[in-house]
């Protein structure tokens, strides 16, 4: 990708990476207090069981333990009902059933790995090991493991709330104009696809330390989480303590991905806990615990169809999805649904627009929002579909999306599912791509791995998000100028491996016109919790929202600066100039630094701005290789070029695209959890059966920028941290598909293991003679 820099900086590198590579960062698990205590949780070995008993007497018999709390101490305190985010109405005015879900079971359990009861002591080895003494009964119940199976008529009931395990059914779009769109179609093309359910798995283990303040009854938290003011609403929601009693501390995060996002029950369950002893109350997660509990993402299964005129233009779509959301509903569920509708139509023009969701409970670990939260689920069924046309059609792939695209001079778009697309060169980002990949090449390549006994395959993705947004009312920034010329920048917004630090640094140095390193950007500090209001950091919309508002915040001190030095040099405002960290004026010779306005006290100036979504699009494109003999799948060429509106830091921008991708390649190739059917067993919970994608999965992408500035902030940006994901998915699925059809396979579900696709190979080989 490019290296232009931005502003008047010369390339710039990550200012977190001095820290971060040193091992000075500081991690949830890094935090310890005097006195403090630790938990260790006693966890459900069953998917579906009715809980006779649950006895914590020998546990408190143990040396160093002090508590013992379970699910009647839950129920007690009436943490039971956790906040979710499926509130609109369904179909027919149907209203969400949600289960309620106390912070430790309580009644029945409802998935492997649920948190019964709670051993506090005075080590972590002590907790653990009085775990093992509490006793449990149970009376087993079936489980319900897979969604269309739990929603089929004599599964069996999970909860007595949500009839046929069926929690909401919605509809969106005109089921009319798309049954007319069907009816006179040329050609109709079907597909069922599943986008499996993944764990989502940051690099940092969740943990959370948790300290009660008696004189006040407030509760100071110290974990690993995705910003302030949305987990805050979560745990308040979730325990009934007001938000203005809650106070989180986090430096630095390794990864989010959505996962950090909500108010998980370990944390209430550690808040009745820390108020119990006195004593701050210390939780450190273990990898098979997080595989259990930690929210899993994605889990959609979608019936696809498509109806197209005789040119292969498109007339209308039917999506029909099954969204499984685990044993409960958690605060970001309603992404799955939310961003599917908002861009249904992907980037063309589709007039008729119907989709059906049913929402399923099942035994399983609850699903939440993961890196695009529904976005590279829609991209990867409206592009697995447009790939299926061009083949019942015998049209090129890279031509039938540029007969369908949205044309430059429709936008701003307004799509048939009622969301609105800010301006996307879509025509120029396929021709950069097919350019930048040579397209037109393709044959001779795949003739010479033929050569060489291999199968290769080419996939494209023309995709479209909607990021930024938000449900917080606006984004607050507060910036304080010292004596020295030294800017240090209060916002909400917190990264987990996002580089805030370095770009927000840039926007203000770049506004302000003085050296990057004179910039400090403070991220969630508790001092400014419950004064500045703001998103948490997750949608890609940080850049687009606290990043707009450290501009605005820079160019009113600007002002401010401007006021102050006109008094000071005795002329008028209007005749200050200032650049460079300097004012100046024509008629008088002195001048002033910016500091020189902050000699008697810091300048301090808030701003704040409220921004809607933006939409970031691009086309990749993907060539593999696939050895028949083993089904070994390799990447031998990944091509991307991204409408990400104006790029602050190309590297940040470039590295967050690259994770995305690599992201998107470990679903397709291999990433899975998966379920025994019989007992709802976790037959996945380490990365011994789970495959993480290795940093040499995708070897190199090659990538190019190709930016519509956007009318939404300020300063042009669109959100990126998921563009990756989105257009890697789909691109990769459609490149495997392609070397696999001249075999007569026709289709396959990810993940496109290389036992997977052996059996494939050898079966259509076997039927072939």
């Amino acid at each position: 990708m490019s290296t232009a820099p931005h502003g008047h900086h010369g390339p710039v590198g990550r200012v977190e990476d001095a820290r971060l590579t040193t091992g000075s960062g500081k991690y949830a698990a890094d935090w310890s207090f005097p006195g403090q205590l630790y938990a260790h949780f006693v966890r459900t070995d069953r998917a579906h069981a009715e809980i006779i008993s649950v006895d914590g007497a020998k546990a408190l018999k143990h040396p160093g333990v002090k508590l013992v709390l379970t699910g009647a101490d839950a129920v007690r305190a009436g943490y039971i009902k956790q906040m979710h985010t499926l509130t609109f109405a369904g179909k027919n005015g149907m209203q969400t059933r949600a289960p309620d879900r106390p912070v430790l079971a309580h009644g029945k359990v409802h998935f492997v790995g649920e948190a019964l009861a709670l051993v506090i002591a005075n080590t972590a080895a002590a907790a653990q090991d009085a775990a093992e003494l509490v006793e449990v009964k149970f009376r087993d119940l079936p489980p319900a493991i897979h969604p269309e199976e739990a929603l089929a008529p004599g599964a069996p009931q999970l909860h007595e709330v949500a009839p046929g395990n069926l929690s909401l059914e919605s509809e969106a779009g005109d089921a009319a104009a798309f049954e007319a769109a069907l009816a006179k179609a040329a050609h109709v093309t079907r597909l069922k696809v599943e986008v499996t359910r993944v764990a989502p798995s940051p690099m940092e283990p969740r943990a959370c330390t948790v300290a009660h303040a008696a004189a006040d009854d407030s509760y100071t938290f110290h974990m690993c989480m995705q910003g302030v003011t949305t987990l805050r609403k979560h745990m308040s929601v979730y325990t009934g303590v007001s938000e203005d009693k809650l106070s989180f501390v986090a430096r630095d995060i390794g990864g989010g991905f959505g996962q950090r996002t909500p108010a998980y029950p370990e944390y209430c369950a550690l808040m009745l806990a820390a108020k119990a002893t006195g004593k701050p109350v210390r939780w450190v997660s273990s990898r098979s615990e997080g595989f259990m509990t930690d929210t899993h993402g994605r889990a959609n299964i979608i019936d696809g169809t498509l109806s197209l005129d005789s040119d292969g233009h498109f007339l209308g779509m039917r999506l029909n999805w099954v969204n499984d959301m685990g044993a409960y509903l958690g605060p970001a569920s309603m992404g799955h649904i939310r961003n599917t509708t908002t861009c249904m139509t992907g980037v063309y023009r589709i007039p008729a627009l119907y989709a059906t969701y049913r929402v399923a409970l099942t035994s399983t670990t609850p699903v939440s929002s993961y890196r695009g939260a529904g976005r590279p689920d829609i991209a990867y069924v409206v592009e697995r579909l447009v790939d299926q046309a061009a083949v019942d059609l015998k049209l090129d792939p890279a031509e039938i999306r540029r007969r369908n695209f949205i044309p430059p001079q429709a936008f701003p778009y307004k799509t048939p599912t009622g969301s609105t697309y800010e301006y996307a060169d879509l025509p120029g980002v396929l021709e950069k791509a097919l350019k930048l990949a040579d397209w037109k090449g393709y044959g001779k390549r795949r003739a010479q791995s033929g050569k060489k006994g291999k199968l290769r395959g080419i996939g494209i993705s023309t995709v479209i998000e909607n990021t930024g947004a938000g449900a917080a009312a606006k984004d607050d920034v507060e910036m304080v100028l010292d004596a020295a010329g030294n800017v240090t920048v209060h916002t909400q917004a917190k990264s987990q491996g996002h580089s805030h630090e370095t770009t927000f640094a840039m926007i203000v140095s770049d506004a302000l016109g003085i050296p990057l390193e004179r910039v400090k950007i403070v991220q969630g500090a508790l001092e400014k919790q419950h004064q500045l209001q703001g998103n948490h950091t997750g949608g890609s919309r940080s850049t687009v929202g606290a990043g707009s508002v450290c501009h605005l915040a820079a160019q009113k001190l600007i002002e401010h600066g401007r006021a102050a030095a006109a008094l000071e040099l005795g002329v008028e405002p209007s005749q200050v100039e200032y650049a460079k960290g300097v004012f100046h004026s024509k008629d008088v010779k002195r001048t002033l630094k910016l500091g020189d306005i902050a000699k008697s006290k810091p300048v301090s100036v808030a701003a704040e701005g409220k921004f809607g979504s933006t939409f970031p699009n691009g086309c990749h494109i993907a060539e593999v290789e696939i050895d028949p003999e083993t089904g070994t799948t390799e990447i031998a060429a990944y091509y991307a070029v991204d409408d990400l509106g104006t790029v602050i830091n190309h590297a940040v921008v470039e590295g967050q695209l690259h994770g995305g991708v690599a992201m998107g390649a470990g679903q397709i190739l291999g990433e899975h959890i998966v379920y025994d059917r019989a007992t709802g067993q976790l037959l996945t919970g380490s990365f011994m059966d789970y495959c993480m994608p290795r940093a040499g999965l995708v070897k190199d992408i090659k990538g190019e920028e190709h930016p519509t500035p956007s009318k939404v902030s300020p300063l042009g940006v669109k959100g990126v941290g998921e563009s990756g994901c989105t257009g890697s998915l789909p691109a990769l699925a459609n490149a495997v598909m392609d070397a696999l059809r001249p075999l007569g396979i026709k289709h396959l579900d990810m993940p496109l293991t290389s036992g997977k696709l052996w059996h494939a190979i050898h079966a259509a080989r076997k039927g072939s003679h």
